[in-house]
């Protein structure tokens, strides 16, 4: 389905006057069967969107937490066609999720692009977030992508001013991403105010809908950005949950799903309720 299923998802969460919750964790972190297990769970719990990241050994625009979580992935033998199959599996159980990619473009280069984009939408992936090709390589993979009509999700950030938003929305499909700190992901706070006036003046000039994420962390952070945007994307959070719960081998102790899992469910009831909460 690709990108329609995203928007699919966005039209029925407008219907609902809500925001989306986007969950993000590697694939393949810490072990490929706890991952799949994780992975099957979220939608269960909340998440209307799941981010899936491809295990990268140079990962420069992620912090500690999920450089981390990609090489517990690595040392686990995770590769991109494993990715692949992990959503293949999943899509067994679950036909209405948005899949997204996210990661770095070597390993999609190194797969074949075309092959990638057919074995990709062939397994039920609907979109990328590339986060080392900026708008100026969108005929690396945006426009390829877009003529196999899978989502290509850009970046925008702080330091974004309108004149360069047209360039990033020129072949961005699915949603914008907002990075809602100049700097790495998990190592700092948002602040609220400078991001609410920046998607206020994003949307001046697009009706694609708009995801914020970085440094939200808890259920009351995510809900406060849930009362203005179309989405709020939580991941090192997540992540932190799985690196707490693991062995020194890297392997997953019992409770590791479980308290992900309920991690979720209360991120997506601040999210779900947040609008509703001003209303009342």
């Amino acid at each position: 389905m690709g990108l329609s299923r995203i928007e699919k998802r966005f039209e029925e969460l407008k219907s609902q006057n809500r925001a989306g919750l986007v969950t993000f964790i590697t694939a393949g972190d810490p072990e490929y069967d706890v991952s799949l297990n994780i992975l099957k769970g979220l939608p269960k719990a909340g998440a209307d969107i799941i981010e899936l990241g491809m295990p990268f050994s140079d990962p420069m625009a992620d912090g500690p937490a999920i450089q981390a979580a990609s090489i517990r992935a690595l040392n686990h033998k995770m590769t991109l066609k494993k990715t692949i199959e992990m959503v293949r599996e999943f899509r067994k159980i679950d036909d209405a999720t948005p899949i997204i990619l996210m990661g770095y473009y070597n390993p999609i280069y190194i797969y074949g692009v075309d092959r990638f984009l057919h074995d990709g939408l062939e397994a039920g992936i609907d979109g990328l977030i590339i986060v080392d090709l900026p708008p100026e390589e969108d005929s690396e993979l945006a426009i390829p992508a877009k003529a196999a009509d899978m989502a290509m999700i850009h970046l925008a950030t702080p330091t974004t001013d309108q004149k360069r938003l047209v360039k990033i929305l020129e072949n961005g499909t699915g949603f914008l991403y907002y990075v809602t700190i100049a700097g790495i992901t998990g190592t700092q706070k948002p602040d609220l105010v400078p991001v609410k006036n920046a998607l206020a003046n994003f949307r001046k000039q697009t009706n694609i809908p708009i995801a914020v994420g970085f440094g939200i962390k808890s259920h009351q952070d995510a809900a406060q950005f849930a009362i203005f945007a179309d989405a709020v994307v939580v991941g090192s959070a997540i992540v932190d949950i799985i690196a707490q719960n693991i062995d020194q081998e890297g392997l997953a102790k019992s409770p590791l799903e479980s308290k992900v899992l309920s991690f979720v469910s209360e991120l997506a009831h601040g999210v779900k309720n947040a609008r509703k909460n001003i209303e009342d």
